[in-house]
Parts: C-alpha cells; structure tokens; sequence
C-alpha cells in the first residue's frame, strides 16, 4: 500500500492517532488528524504531534466537502467502527484501516500476536522476555501502551514484534497476518462497543484470519467455541490447556507445565514460578508454546519463565500496613479478571470496585468471593448497580464511597493484621482516570502514604 503523496486521515488524537500521524508523515503524505471530541484543543493536540509537524488538525464535526478530497482513513483502536461518519466515507469507496494495519504494511520482519479478554499483557510481556533472551531486534508493541505504528520504522528484515492485540484494533485489520497468534480466552467485555458476544469473538478471531499453513495459531482447549474455530483455521494449531493431558500442545499435569510436539518435555514447575494463579499458568503455557514453535530452544524459554516476574497493576503486591497486605490489580477491568484476583487471595479480603460501566454483569464475580471476600468497597458510575447484583446474590457487606481516595481510606480502615487490601474494580477507569495504570499509581500512592 503506497500512501506516499495522499491525502489521508487519521481518526482519533490519541496515542494511536498521534503514531499514525507521524509514521505517515515520514512516508511524505498530506495528513489531516481528525477527532470529533470538540472540547479538545488545537494546541494541546499541535503539542503532541511535535512542531515540525505539517499535519491539519480538524475538531469537532468532519465537513462533508472533505470527503471528496480523502484517499484514506487510518483509524485509531477507540474510535467505534459503526460511527455514522464512517458510513459515509465507506459510502464514497474510500479505504478505511486501522492503525494496526497500517504499522504491518510498513513494518519488517516477524510478527507473534497475542489476543484475549484476560491475560494479554501478561503473556505478551512474557514472551517478549523470551524473545529478547533469543535475539537483540525485538519490539513489544499494540495495547500494551507503545504503538505498533511508533516502532515499525525502525524495524528490519530481522525484527520480531510481539504485538498484544485488543478487539478494538483486530476490527479493522485487512492483511495483517502474523507469523504465531493465540487467543487465551473469551470472557465478556466491551459490549458497549461490539453490542454481541458473538461480534466481539469474532473480532478476536481476526488475528488467525490471514493466517497460512505456514503459520501457527495457539489456542485455549478449555473454550469450546476455541476448539471449532481451530477446526476451521489454515494454519497449524496447537492448544493449551490447564484441565487435561493434550496429545500435542502444552498443558498442566499436577504442578508440571509439559510441552509435547512431539516430544515430552517438561518446561518448569509452577513451584518455580513468580507469578501466581491457574490463570497465569495458561498465560505461560501460551507465551511458552507461541516461543517454541518459532524456534526458540526450550532452555531459554525456561530460564526466562522462571525469572518472570509478572506485569504491574496485576494482582501486584504493593506494601504491607499494620500487618495488612495491599495488592493493585487495577487491570481487572472486567468481571472475569477480578475473579481471578480473588482467587488468587489467601487471606480474608476487603475488596475495592468499581468504575466506568461496559454493560457487564457481575454476579458471577459477586459469587466468587466464596466467603472471602469480608467487605466489598464501591466507588465510580457502577457502584448502585453492583450494590444491586450484590444484593441479589446475597451478598450485603459493601459500603458505598464518593471518590477513589475515600475508597481506598475505608479499606485500610476496615481491614486489620493478616487481612489483604485488593483494589480488582472488575470495570474500566475511565469514570475517575484517564486508563487503568494512573488508577493503579494513584492506589499505590495512597497505600504508601498510610
């Protein structure tokens, strides 16, 4: 794809949008940077881009005129695919890609993709761990906060980009095509965006599309919808999984983690592993599988898992108060992942929740807490509806607070020695935050200040 002399646009002023910008601007194309938030500033977004920027910035409504001038649309992972204005540029036939796939149309060298609800972070800063104990061009990038599009001119032919894919940035792929993909799972999530279960799976299972039988695809055995996908797919694929002996894959028997392709080899112990939880095993299990199909030996792979020390905001010890142990999981911000932090407590445990509403629903998390959890403390826009399902599950210990520091004052003054603090809101931040780690740096300050 040549942009080189067009008019393109790039929609959405955020991180994504600014990268796109400045990537296209390098391929000497005529930018517009277009966000339709009209309470922005021009010159808050003019400082982003940089002075020697030459981009247009347009804010607030897009002209119709406009549209006969453009020759693309870059969108950026938070902009909605079904917006009005996007039906009118697809109805003058002009190419809409997201951010994502333009970085692939200039980046060079491999690509090893990880997708899911739960567990992406984690497995991708895993397998970039890896990577980088295997060879010295290696980029992590996509949702993990440094855009595909700000590395992929810097990469060569002998680069690997281990790239963690969200929904978001899979609706509006055309030909990326990575070299080794996985889906970890699928849990409920940004409904308020995809609007169906089946739309969101679906954007997930974008990752494997271009895939050929050259490629590998990994996937969670435990996921019935998963294993039919698998059936469907081009490429070769292995599967993970926690609950069974596989005949070809990875898999977890007792405390072992064994990877059989098609030899029997047992990578670790989960003993002698840093980061806990069944759900952090399968994030092992897919890093470690997704390593050894590309070729990594099995003794590097080893050796990097066992000095892995987990990602920040995730079940992340942070200080111990009075005999009182304070962890941050800011990013359970779904339902799902909040349950995985409570499972992993081994102490009674005031919990803080709450925040910005993606039409989840959270009995299920209500009925994790399995007597554990002694009192639930709820801030943010769904505090009345959890209050709610609480209450349907029977559940009658929470207490409602007005801002995030009241929340986490309340905690410390309700807990005492040998019990565990955990903020797991099982929702988005963007209520009170601008993203789940300034939530996650703002409850680490308030504990180390108690």
């Amino acid at each position: 794809m040549k942009v080189s002399g067009k008019k393109v646009l790039v929609f959405g002023s955020g991180i994504s949008g600014i990268s796109a910008v400045k990537l296209l601007e390098e391929q000497k194309t005529e930018v517009i940077l277009y966000d339709g938030n009209e309470k922005l500033k021009q010159e808050e977004v003019r400082n982003k881009l940089g002075n020697h920027s030459k981009a247009e910035i347009l804010l607030g409504r897009l002209p119709e005129e406009l549209l006969d001038r453009l020759e693309l649309v870059v969108l950026s992972p938070g902009v909605p695919t079904d917006l009005p204005v996007l039906q009118k540029i697809r109805e003058k036939n002009i190419p809409v890609i997201g951010e994502v796939e333009l970085a692939y149309e200039y980046g060079k060298g491999d690509v090893l993709a990880v997708t899911g609800t739960n567990g992406k972070t984690t497995t991708t800063t895993l397998l970039g761990e890896i990577m980088k104990r295997y060879q010295k061009d290696v980029f992590v990038v996509g949702n993990i906060g440094n855009p595909y599009t700000a590395a992929a001119e810097q990469m060569t032919e002998h680069s690997v980009a281990i790239a963690e894919m969200s929904s978001f940035q899979l609706e509006s792929i055309v030909t990326f095509r990575p070299n080794v993909s996985a889906i970890l799972n699928y849990t409920p999530d940004h409904l308020n965006r995809h609007h169906t279960m089946e739309a969101y799976i679906a954007a997930k299972e974008n990752i494997a599309r271009n895939q050929t039988e050259k490629d590998y695809c990994i996937l969670n055995y435990e996921d019935a919808v998963m294993r039919e996908f698998g059936k469907k797919l081009a490429c070769q694929v292995l599967y993970f999984s926690s609950q069974r002996k596989l005949d070809r894959g990875i898999y977890l028997e007792g405390k072992d983690i064994i990877y059989k392709n098609p030899d029997e080899i047992v990578v670790c112990s989960t003993s002698e592993l840093q980061i806990l939880g069944v759900h952090n095993y399968e994030n092992v299990m897919a890093a470690v599988c997704m390593a050894a199909v590309y070729g990594v030996p099995m003794e590097i792979i080893c050796e990097a898992v066992k000095n892995f020390k987990g990602v920040e905001h995730r079940i992340e010890y942070v200080a111990e108060k009075n005999g009182t142990v304070y962890y941050n999981d800011s990013k359970g911000t779904n339902p799902d992942a909040a349950i995985k932090a409570v499972q992993a407590m081994n102490r009674p445990t005031i919990l803080i929740g709450g925040g910005y509403d993606k039409n989840s629903e959270y009995t299920e998390w209500i009925h994790s807490f399995d007597g554990k959890v002694k009192k639930l403390i709820l801030v943010g826009a769904t505090k009345k509806k959890i209050a709610a399902d609480a209450e349907k599950c029977g559940f009658k210990d929470y207490v409602f607070t007005d801002t995030f520091e009241e929340a986490v004052l309340k905690a410390a003054q309700l807990a005492g020695p040998g019990d565990a603090v955990l903020l797991s809101p099982a929702c988005a931040s963007w209520d009170m935050f601008p993203n789940y780690e300034v939530r996650g740096e703002k409850f680490k300050e308030i504990v180390n200040s108690l």
